[in-house]
């Protein structure tokens, strides 16, 4: 593992009403991480100021999914998504994110999120799409990888007939009312 955090299977749950929030500069270092977040993270506040937001990034997570969250900022709009992340013990929490540009004057300053946490059975719905993203990009290799899994993403939205931030909101809709 890249951070030296080996994952294990233990899951982190957070209250329904929590919310996590955090803010980065536009390198995507942190800046901010509210005591939600340390305490569902187990990161001490001086363990993530400065670091880079994928400090807490899990190994299961496809380099693709990352790939779109910068696509849709760089493009200047919010961004949607379910996030496994990992704590500093190597347990793993899910979430749904929301990743909106921090602008000052019209100029992007930063980034803001906010993470509810993932409903279990949007979860179950996520899960198998990310490990097969997961393996597209084994195979592809490193430089490939994220493109290879947009790819593959792409074609099963196109099926569906829906973009990937209709498809994940109608997943977190559907499974926060079950």
């Amino acid at each position: 593992m890249k951070s030296g955090i080996v994952p294990t299977q233990q899951e982190v749950r957070f209250e329904n009403h929590e919310l996590i929030v955090s803010k980065t500069d536009t390198a995507g270092r942190l800046t901010y991480a509210n005591r939600v977040f340390m305490r569902v993270a187990n990161f001490p506040e001086g363990a993530l100021l400065g670091k880079q937001h994928n400090v807490i990034r899990h190994p299961d997570m496809p380099r693709g999914a990352f790939r779109l969250l910068w696509d849709t900022l760089a493009e200047g709009r919010e961004w949607f998504g379910f996030v496994k992340n990992m704590t500093a013990d190597g347990g793993y929490y899910w979430v749904f994110a929301n990743v909106t540009p921090d602008r000052m004057q019209g100029r992007v300053i930063g980034y803001y999120s906010v993470r509810r946490q993932a409903p279990k059975g949007a979860v179950a719905e996520i899960e198998p799409i990310y490990r097969q993203m997961c393996t597209i990009e084994a195979q592809a290799g490193k430089k490939n990888a994220p493109d290879a899994s947009i790819d593959w993403l792409g074609a099963q939205l196109a099926e569906r007939g829906v973009s990937y931030e209709q498809f994940v909101l109608d997943c977190y809709k559907r499974h926060l009312a079950a």
